[in-house]
């Protein structure tokens, strides 16, 4: 009888942690969620601040609309295109205060992403980390 028990909470254990282990990781990490919130912060007073276009220079995207492309160029893997495109939206001068927070929160999760990526040798991640570090470099 007790090894009865014994097998069968072995098999158990066994059962769950090949559950836990197998399960597709979900795409809610921390910089999914930050680039929401980011989205959203952008998104809410995206409608009330309408700049003038200035004359002779091509109209600029909204930067709910830059913060949407970098989101799905993030999604899809496309690391140094959402690099390139975050770091632009945070030079820009048209977010506020508390928006441009929301933005830094959001580039620290992202870039940690990349770099725990680029640790495991993910090409496209380390490609990523390059490109960011060079535009940290020029912006000095």
């Amino acid at each position: 009888m007790k090894n009865e028990f014994a097998t069968m909470m072995v098999l158990c254990a066994s059962l769950s942690i090949t559950a836990l282990g197998c399960r597709k990781k979900s795409a809610t990490g921390p910089a999914n969620a930050e680039l929401e919130k980011a989205a959203n912060a952008l998104a809410s007073t995206e409608a009330t601040s309408t700049s003038p276009p200035s004359e002779g220079l091509p109209p600029l995207p909204a930067p709910g609309q830059q913060l949407k492309q970098a989101v799905e160029a993030y999604k899809s893997g496309k690391f140094e295109d959402a690099v390139v495109r975050l770091q632009q939206l945070r030079a820009t001068q048209s977010v506020s205060a508390q928006q441009r927070m929301v933005l830094n929160d959001a580039m620290a999760a992202v870039m940690t992403d990349i770099y725990a990526l680029a640790a495991k040798g993910d090409s496209r991640a380390v490609q990523a980390v390059k490109q960011y570090e060079l535009m940290q470099s020029q912006r000095r």
